[in-house]
């Protein structure tokens, strides 16, 4: 009984120890609940920030005023920062709204990467949360050659929303903690508080000695929360973003070419890529499925056409996962490519291969070779697929395939015929294509034009560089030989 009695004592003593604004069960994640339907309450996403708020801004420290004062003083730099939120925010508040977290953390992003999904930080944080490698893990969020979860607007959402929930759990739902613990680490800012309880000081975020890009953080914050609050006060124009779903998707069969699908979408390659950031290469990853993000108001027409674009879509590369006894030599022979082929595609520095690691194969067979006509001809008196064969130097058979008649078809004057040559494939290693690459963390344009085998001066004139400065998270056109 007295040793129970102890044990209890201990208890009540351990747990006073703890500060009141620390959660005993910080380390429980909350879990997401039905939406309130706050689509449905308001006409925008701003009002439902407005309206539904949960901070306090009646005092203005001077860093918070200083913030607002240099947004006000560039009103064209802060309109083209708030329309960069568009195609995400109300996604952003949906998330927020199944945690029951302060709508107005979807203005976060704002200041974390300006709502830019390529965005690199120089410490190697990524996309409009700035996830940390190690973060990354944490929540799941995949790295491979094709794919960074960590630049994909969407799946880092769910992530950073839920590490939100799991922050704003941990400090009893104070939201200046919940952004500095975002910021600087949840163990960092727990120990700062601790240090100020045991030497009697107040435990405000103010008082916290902090580092400086946590100190500024938090006014960085309140700057433009103040601005969306009170915009009329301030004279900002907020963007007109509806307070309603505004991305669809589509869904392909296997892997599909950025390129491809930006002209069947009609659809700049650019903004593909910013709904998809997550597709880090000129296409969607190797698989059975590749869905795309798109403007909700293509979904239902780009849905009903896909079966043609995933007729004509083919691409020619696979993933190997290296096994024991495998060679970069065996590999090539098995997939009828080359050895330095495979190790300028995949960056390899030497002939040494891991267990389980993953190559990119190109395929060159001649099954995956599709024909490419390369001049039209309108049909004109007299012509006959015998004379357009002696012509054009291919077999009248070829003309008749290629067009989709019949030798014994009469030709109709003024029709276009397309007329191919039956040495012009396209084949992995001899077609020329533009990627789009983005741009990642050590890179520089020399390194880019020897991953691609090409010229500087090549790179900076498609993109119109006036000079060699590159910053990561740029997207830069490439033309390739394709591998």
């Amino acid at each position: 009984m007295y040793r129970f009695l102890l044990i209890f004592v201990f208890l009540v003593i351990s747990s006073c120890e703890l500060p009141s604004i620390i959660q005993a069960d910080r380390y429980v994640e909350p879990s997401p609940v039905e939406a309130y339907n706050s689509a449905e309450a308001y006409a925008n996403v701003w009002d439902r920030i407005i309206f539904t708020s949960q901070s306090e801004q009646a005092n203005l420290d001077e860093k918070t005023l200083r913030y607002i004062n240099a947004y006000l003083a560039n009103p064209k730099q802060l309109d083209r920062l708030l329309e960069k939120g568009r195609y995400f925010i109300f996604f952003v508040l949906e998330e927020l709204e199944r945690y029951r977290l302060p709508p107005e953390l979807a203005l976060l992003p704002y200041i974390e990467s300006n709502y830019d999904p390529f965005s690199i930080s120089a410490s190697g944080a990524m996309g409009i949360w700035q996830f940390m490698p190690a973060t990354a893990r944490i929540y799941d969020l995949k790295d491979t050659w094709w794919y960074e979860q960590r630049h994909d607007p969407l799946i880092s959402t769910k992530a950073a929303v839920r590490y939100l929930a799991y922050l704003h759990n941990r400090f009893n739902k104070e939201i200046t903690y919940t952004l500095a613990a975002y910021n600087g680490g949840p163990t960092l800012l727990e120990k700062k508080i601790k240090t100020n309880i045991k030497a009697g000081k107040p435990t405000n975020y103010e008082n916290l000695k902090l580092p400086k890009q946590t100190q500024e953080y938090v006014p960085k914050f309140k700057a433009i929360l103040e601005l969306v609050l009170n915009a009329e006060k301030y004279g900002v124009n907020l963007p007109n973003f509806p307070n309603k779903q505004v991305l669809g998707s589509i869904e392909l069969d296997g892997q599909v070419e950025i390129l491809a699908f930006s002209e069947f979408a009609g659809l700049k390659p650019e903004f593909v890529y910013k709904l998809n950031a997550g597709y880090t290469k000129w296409a969607s990853p190797p698989g059975i499925k590749t869905t795309f993000n798109i403007p909700i108001e293509l979904e239902e027409m780009l849905n009903l056409k896909k079966d043609k674009f995933i007729q004509t879509n083919q691409i020619n590369w696979v993933t190997h996962r290296v096994s024991k006894g495998d060679s970069l030599w065996k590999i090539a022979k098995e997939f009828d490519t080359e050895v330095n082929l495979l190790k300028k595609v995949n960056y390899l520095a030497s002939n040494v291969l891991s267990l389980n690691q993953e190559l990119l194969i190109p395929l060159s067979n001649d099954q995956n070779q599709t024909f490419i006509p390369y001049q039209a001809h309108i049909i004109s008196e007299g012509d006959t697929l015998w004379n357009l064969g002696l012509k054009y130097k291919i077999s009248p058979a070829e003309i008749a395939k290629s067009n989709g008649l019949k030798m014994s078809s009469p030709l109709s004057i003024g029709k276009e015929l397309n007329i191919g040559n039956k040495n012009i494939y396209r084949t992995i290693n001899s077609k020329k294509r533009t990627i789009l690459y983005s741009v990642k963390q050590g890179d520089s344009l020399y390194r880019i034009a020897d991953i691609f085998n090409i010229e500087i001066s090549d790179i900076k004139d498609i993109n119109e560089l006036a000079n060699n400065e590159i910053s990561p998270g740029q997207v830069l056109k490439i033309i390739i030989k394709a591998f």
